[in-house]
């Protein structure tokens, strides 16, 4: 009986080893490859806000065209271009337009910093009751985008889960 359940055990333990060893390092991204070289760093991100009563692949279509339209106000050619994309257009991205932009984590995460600027001036970050503490992340978690990739579209990017 005792060799038994110490086969048993060796097999459990194979399985487990074997299942474990066979899970994919990333999972799938139809995107990489397209709009943006293969990801290189990934983090995860948790804000601890909710959805918004109104958040919807609407609500988040419309938030890039916002975003581009201020773009487009500034006068010259913007140094990045948004996309949402996904069944429910739940990822954000973002690519730099030129070389020598955005070619560094750290500039993609200051390029993220800039746009919480962009993000302070909605209706969604002024319903919230202290705007100055969120980033845009938070605004991203708010309106549903579970995904933000940033990529300066040539080498470097970077991917953002956002629960």
């Amino acid at each position: 009986m005792k060799r038994i359940q110490s086969v048993a055990s060796a097999m459990a333990l194979a399985a487990l080893w074997s299942a474990a060893s066979i899970a994919p390092v990333s999972a799938f991204d139809a995107h990489a490859g397209y709009y943006y070289p293969e990801v290189q760093t990934q983090e995860v991100y948790v804000s601890e806000l909710d959805l918004a009563p109104d958040t919807g692949k609407r609500s988040r279509a419309a938030f890039v065209s916002g975003l581009a339209s201020q773009n487009a106000k500034l006068g010259y050619p913007p140094g990045y271009h948004l996309f949402a994309k996904g069944t429910e257009l739940e990822k954000l991205i973002v690519v730099a337009t030129g070389d020598g932009r955005y070619d560094t984590l750290f500039r993609l995460r200051a390029l993220l910093a800039s746009l919480t600027s962009m993000a302070r001036t909605t209706e969604l970050f002024a319903r919230s009751n202290q705007p100055q503490d969120l980033n845009f992340l938070d605004l991203c978690k708010m309106i549903g985008f579970t995904q933000v990739t940033v990529s300066n579209g040539k080498d470097v990017t970077h991917q953002i889960k956002v629960r």
